[in-house]
């Protein structure tokens, strides 16, 4: 396994699960016993029933873990009368050496064709009704709570039950959930749904596609690279590009979930008190009907503590299965998927020690005499205010357009520079000049300038024009949409406002790291046994009122991993997080001084990190080739308006042979010397000088990676 393979590719397999028809229908028994439930209420077994290629040497395959995580509560039935928006959910795969996988679930309703699955849910309905009509004892009362069907005994009387919880094989259609997953190495979560969700549409929309599911598939499998750090990329899916972006090395790590989703769902006080819990390392709770929403909640939170991160159980979506897992004495954060039940009919182990969280109520129950997070009124404040400023951003970008309208010649070449010139515009750019070399009195006018030699800009504008047209169909800016722009900005505005209360909480932690007298093997050796950071001198430098928190904070496992961390990087590379962290801790007591220490100012790096994501939207810095016809699929596969076909095996299990492996890589750095080119001529020497020695350092970062 080579890293460079590993980092080629922007999504490793194409996953189907579903409803195994070969082996019928098999209860789920890892979701616990329903046999008391109508048949459309009780969860089934699910089976990964394709997945395209078959294997990848940097990441084997999980079947159990992906089938597992697409439907964690098993298939679920309904019928024509029932809601049957699809959904969408993203999950995690930790592997035994802490390394993670991401999968992207699509999860719709597909409609059940095979005669034997139709007959053994006719024959399961008939037993239930059967069951509950003669019961022995003729005394079950029949009650629906919360949507569920209960029995107890004591009355005879007998209610109707629910009809969208009866099939009848004579008049009711049956559909069953299917689920579309990408698995992928990094946490795109916006791309893979776009693509998941377009090829759904495609799905029920056949005749709208171009070519067949196999080429939108292979392209997102074997010719969409992933892009390497500080880069952007759009990519084509079925009906519409999409556009992803990772993070330079130097930046924030690569975040794909919308925080401003986290400070919908939930109080902004109660984030920040969920914030200072799982510092603390409690046990944290999270419940929902939506698997979307624990998934959310759990990603934003870890975001959010970085340069710290959780060294604990931590499973956002928690099968069915592994509901015992909430039994173990120990801190963790897991996700809890509750169905049509109550809150009252959840028993936990004990709630003495953790916070629980309900998305769906927006309540956060925290542990008592859980100290305040240091500045946390700071906090607040700061987190109000940036909640409010996009809000009314959002309000705001609702009535303004992003087409530019040109009035005159005179700024045509300017706009032509304009790097957000919109695809749009060229066309309207091109007709307006079109209409002028019709004009017999402009063409006049312009023979007399051309022979004067002080006007050729016509014809200029009209190759530049061309020229800028076939950019933007390559490289079109408006790949990402304005709310996604939006929440680029949102999410990097949160994000560096908490790592600004960081770095001054912890400004002079590295003063009080005791450096080893061993060399590194000895070190790692005798790690347990040794003080590695002197805990009573910090709190002794500390304000009174940080230490509720700060003295129950550095005996975390999380917090001795950074101190850990930073001896390490006596002897070798520093790990990611604690670059960033020491990285921006040397700028800020650069701009600040000493005075930086017990005291607090509000975040300042928020636009010098903000014009980097504007960098990577404006100037997108590679696009995928499109799909196209597959050799090897000489008929195409026949698609049944909503349902998932079987796809052609053998030509999505066959990678494409590249003559040059270092091809993506040579677009990647033609890029690069095109913008350092453009850029160049408009600088002084000074910062000439300054761009080269930030091109040497990143083509640096990248070799390294």
């Amino acid at each position: 396994m080579t890293f460079q393979s590993q980092s080629t590719r922007f999504a490793d397999y194409f996953v189907v699960c579903g409803l195994d028809v070969k082996s019928g229908l098999e209860p789920d028994q890892l979701s616990g016993e329903h046999l008391q439930c109508p048949p459309l209420d009780r969860p089934f077994k699910s089976k990964v029933l394709d997945h395209y290629p078959e294997s990848v040497p940097w990441n084997a395959f999980d079947k159990v873990a992906v089938g597992m995580l697409s439907f964690p509560r098993g298939l679920s039935f309904c019928i024509q009368k029932a809601d049957r928006q699809p959904d969408f959910h993203s999950f995690i795969i930790t592997r035994e050496d802490g390394t993670r996988t991401y999968g992207s679930a699509f999860i719709y309703y597909e409609e059940v064709t095979d005669d034997k699955i139709l007959a053994a849910m006719q024959t399961l309905q008939h037993m239930f009704l059967a069951e509950v009509e003669t019961d022995v004892s003729d005394t079950l009362h029949i009650e629906q709570v919360g949507g569920n069907l209960r029995f107890s005994p004591g009355t005879t009387k007998k209610r109707t039950i629910d009809n969208l919880k009866i099939y009848k094989s004579n008049k009711d259609r049956l559909y069953v959930t299917k689920c579309l997953c990408l698995i992928t190495q990094q946490p795109f979560v916006q791309p893979t749904q776009q693509f998941l969700q377009q090829l759904h549409s495609a799905v029920l929309n056949p005749t709208e596609i171009e070519f067949s599911l196999e080429s939108y598939i292979y392209n997102v499998l074997y010719e969409v690279p992933l892009p390497p750090p500080g880069r952007s990329m759009k990519f084509y899916g079925i009906k519409s590009p999409i556009f992803c972006q990772r993070p330079s090395v130097s930046e924030l790590p690569l975040f794909d979930f919308c925080l401003s989703q986290l400070f919908d769902y939930l109080d902004i006080r109660d984030i920040v008190q969920l914030f200072t819990t799982l510092l603390l390392e409690h046990q944290v709770l999270l419940y929902s009907s939506d698997y979307q929403k624990l998934m959310l909640v759990a990603e934003c939170m870890m975001t959010l503590i970085f340069p710290y991160q959780w060294q604990h159980v931590y499973v956002p979506i928690l099968p069915a299965s592994l509901t015992h897992f909430l039994d173990a004495p120990v801190p963790f954060v897991m996700g809890l998927h509750h169905g049509k039940e109550s809150r009252s009919e959840l028993q936990l182990p004990s709630e003495a020690n953790m916070c629980f969280v309900d998305i769906d109520a927006r309540t956060v129950e925290v542990p008592e005499d859980l100290p305040n997070f240091p500045h946390s009124q700071e906090l607040i404040g700061e987190l109000i205010k940036v909640k409010n400023k996009f809000r009314h951003a959002n309000e705001k970008s609702v009535n303004i357009t992003t087409r530019k309208s040109f009035s005159t010649l005179d700024n045509f070449d300017s706009s032509l520079k304009d790097s957000r010139l919109s695809n749009q515009s060229c066309p309207d750019l091109q007709n307006k000049l079109d209409i002028l070399h019709k004009s017999e009195a402009f063409n006049k006018i312009s023979e007399i300038a051309k022979k004067t030699g002080v006007w050729n800009t016509i014809d200029e504008f009209s190759d530049k024009t061309k020229d800028v047209s076939t950019q933007n169909d390559d490289n079109d800016p408006s790949s990402m949409s304005e709310q996604e722009i939006t929440q680029l900005n949102y999410n990097n505005t949160v994000r560096e406002i908490f790592l600004n209360h960081f770095l001054h909480i912890f400004s002079s932690y590295d003063t009080f790291v005791i450096p080893p007298n061993q060399d590194m093997e000895s070190w790692l050796t005798n790690r347990e046994s040794m003080q590695n950071f002197d805990k009573a001198s910090f709190l002794s430098d500390q304000p009174e009122a940080y230490l509720p928190f700060l003295s129950y904070f550095t005996e975390t496992q999380m917090f001795a991993t950074f101190i850990d961390n930073k001896i390490l990087s006596l002897w070798e590379d520093p790990e990611p997080s604690l670059r960033i962290f020491d990285g921006r801790l040397k700028l800020l007591k650069e701009q600040v001084g000493e005075h930086v220490r017990h005291t607090y100012a509000p975040c300042n790096t928020i636009e010098d990190t903000e014009n980097l994501l504007k960098k990577r939207v404006i100037y997108v810095d590679h696009v995928s080739p499109k799909p196209h016809t597959l050799e090897g699929l000489t008929v195409s596969t026949t698609i049944e308006p909503g349902n998932f076909p079987q796809l052609n095996e053998k030509v999505l299990n066959t990678e494409p042979v590249f003559k040059a492996k270092s091809r993506e890589g040579a677009k990647w750095r033609k890029r690069d010397r095109q913008l350092q080119h453009s850029e160049h001529l408009k600088m002084n020497p000074e910062q000439r000088e300054v761009i080269k020695i930030h091109f040497c350092c990143k083509n640096k970062e990248e070799t390294v990676l």
